[in-house]
């Protein structure tokens, strides 16, 4: 008997992640996106090697750490022994969007590093979602009573940002339309800016950050592949503009 063993494609592979919103598998289809620049990846290894930074982490915690405690823990690990931090010196390097590559040289942007918090926020418990912020992608945690609230941080620098940062953040844009910010209207967009984004939201910015890149560096071949992956990641958009 002849047995054949059909390998899927890389793009198989990501389809097979993405079909559905029901337990988007946010960490694994991020990781999977460098399989085209990086065919011998082995995603699984990825995920086990962040799961051993959440083990680490988690061994550290005590049995009756608040929402607080944790939050601290976490950034703390992640930003001050672990030294993750934005990529200032090559910002456009592809590689920053790439997870496996990102946990070897501790840097990358703010999405590829948001996505590594987030899966080591969730592993501790907290309530912690994305946000596809203009410009720059940030994570906000809901912290319960008794420090009832939200903070929300820059996973680029690690910095948490009050209102005033984020009004200051949006004015430039606002200002270049003509649009003013105050008031009321300031706690309207903060809400709408803050809106948690889904995990096919993140996965397809990372997409459209690589996207760029490839256009800048007028690079066909790879650009179609991120394309490709677009298509499969929103269909019903490339649907539209066909």
């Amino acid at each position: 008997m002849n047995l054949s063993l059909n390998v899927p494609t890389p793009l198989e592979y990501f389809s097979s992640l993405v079909h559905s919103d029901v337990d988007f598998p946010l960490l694994e289809a991020a990781v999977s996106l460098a399989q085209d620049d990086y065919p011998d990846l082995g995603v699984q290894q990825v995920l086990g090697d962040i799961d051993q930074l959440l083990a680490r982490l988690k061994r550290r915690l005590p049995a009756d750490a608040g929402a607080l405690h944790k939050l601290r823990l976490l950034n703390q690990f992640f930003f001050d022994e672990l030294g993750f931090a934005g990529n200032l010196n090559n910002y456009y390097d592809p590689d920053n969007s790439y997870l496996h590559v990102m946990l070897r040289t501790r840097r990358g942007i703010p999405i590829s590093l948001a996505v590594l918090w987030l899966e080591l926020a969730a592993g501790l418990g907290l309530d912690a979602k994305g946000v596809g912020f203009p410009g720059h992608f940030l994570v906000k945690v809901r912290l319960p009573f008794p420090h009832e609230g939200q903070v929300v941080l820059d996973p680029f620098t690690g910095d948490s940002l009050s209102k005033e940062d984020l009004l200051e953040r949006l004015a430039p844009m606002h200002a270049e339309s003509g649009m003013h910010i105050d008031g009321d209207v300031s706690e309207e967009l903060l809400a709408h800016y803050l809106r948690a984004a889904t995990p096919r939201e993140i996965v397809a910015r990372v997409l459209r950050n690589l996207e760029e890149v490839y256009t800048s560096h007028q690079d066909p071949e790879r650009l179609m592949l991120v394309r490709q992956r677009l298509a499969v990641l929103l269909p019903h958009v490339h649907d539209d503009e066909a």
